[in-house]
């Protein structure tokens, strides 16, 4: 079965956002599953391993930050690191004057030792502590990359904003929702113009079934070119559908592979600025589209089909709707106050 899209130009979005059924290409097995493998004694710092049946990954995802929690009256810091399944889970809590990246850098040195798969790429999203660990991970031999493609840790971070810090002594709720990061209403960033031989021609809003992401249904890494998948919920309702938007380029190769540099961490419809744009790296936007009455409306439904499924969202580059994907993104966008 081949997909149906409703195209526009590139400067013109598409009327309304339009479902496609999975091409024959989407039709293996689906493999991949979030679950997490590691529980935490937090009055101990011990951690207890537990058997899983997924593999762990040799992409980790790290961050080091203060929680919403008085110790003794300063702040808790901690350092969390997962991999990008969620299965390899270390937290370790640091004294608030040890906060530094020789303290860091053992941690993560520790973690090494200790994994049954060691890490090539350790990704990491917040900026305010962009020195600090980068610095630390100079010394290690992985690839650092600052990201916010670091959906499993946001994943546990929630987890452990929701079901952890409230339960412990000394947590404050005032101090939580503070990470900095900023709604999008005082978002003050300036999009940049994407390069125009990385633009596309064409491009649409489009749909596909949250089943095809989950076990047994059609997307894989195998067949997700240059992409990469995140992490899903399985507590989501499987008959929803996840909003995306596929581009068509005849440099899809070439776009595709600029996507898998930068770090492509989202699409935001937003609807003050009447712009579309696609979120990269840490902090930077780059501007797609201007966004007219009609496509603000869709961008409206895009928006909140991300909303309903906790920003769950994907873009995929083809050459045309034919076309296997040059590359296939399954994201999910970070929420403020972690």
């Amino acid at each position: 079965m081949k997909a149906t899209f409703l195209w526009a130009t590139l400067s013109t979005l598409v009327t309304r956002v339009s479902a496609f059924s999975p091409p024959s290409r989407f039709l293996a097995p689906q493999t991949h599953a979030f679950s997490g493998s590691t529980t935490l004694d937090m009055s101990s710092g011990t951690q207890t391993k537990v058997k899983s049946t997924v593999q762990p990954a040799a992409e980790w995802e790290l961050d080091c930050y203060s929680r919403p929690v008085l110790v003794d009256g300063k702040k808790l810091w901690e350092v969390l690191i997962t991999d990008s399944t969620g299965e390899f889970r270390v937290c370790e809590a640091l004294p608030s004057n040890r906060v530094n990246s020789r303290e860091l850098r053992r941690v993560v040195e520790e973690a090494i030792e200790e994994a049954e798969v060691k890490p090539n790429t350790i990704r990491f999203f917040r900026g305010a502590m962009f020195n600090m660990i980068n610095i630390a991970l100079s010394e290690v031999e992985v690839v650092a990359r600052p990201s916010r493609c670091t959906f499993a840790l946001a994943s546990w971070l929630e987890e452990r904003n929701r079901d952890v810090y409230p339960k412990m002594e000394g947590y404050k709720a005032a101090m939580a929702n503070s990470d900095g990061l900023g709604s999008a209403f005082l978002d003050v960033r300036t999009p940049v113009k994407l390069p125009d031989a990385l633009r596309g021609e064409k491009y649409a809003f489009v749909g596909l079934p949250l089943a095809e992401f989950l076990p047994g249904g059609g997307i894989t890494s195998e067949n997700i070119g240059l992409g990469r998948l995140c992490p899903i919920d399985p507590n989501l309702p499987a008959d929803t559908f996840v909003q995306g938007i596929v581009i068509l380029s005849s440099r899809a190769k070439a776009l595709a592979s600029w996507l898998a540099g930068t770090e492509v961490a989202g699409f935001k419809a937003d609807l003050r600025r009447r712009t579309l744009t696609m979120e990269a790296d840490i902090s930077t936007q780059y501007l797609v589209a201007k966004l007219n009455d009609v496509q603000r409306a869709e961008g409206a439904m895009f928006e909140e089909g991300k909303d309903q499924l906790g920003g769950l969202h994907f873009v995929s580059v083809q050459e045309d709707e034919d076309d296997d994907p040059a590359g296939f993104w399954l994201m999910r966008e970070i929420p403020p106050g972690l």
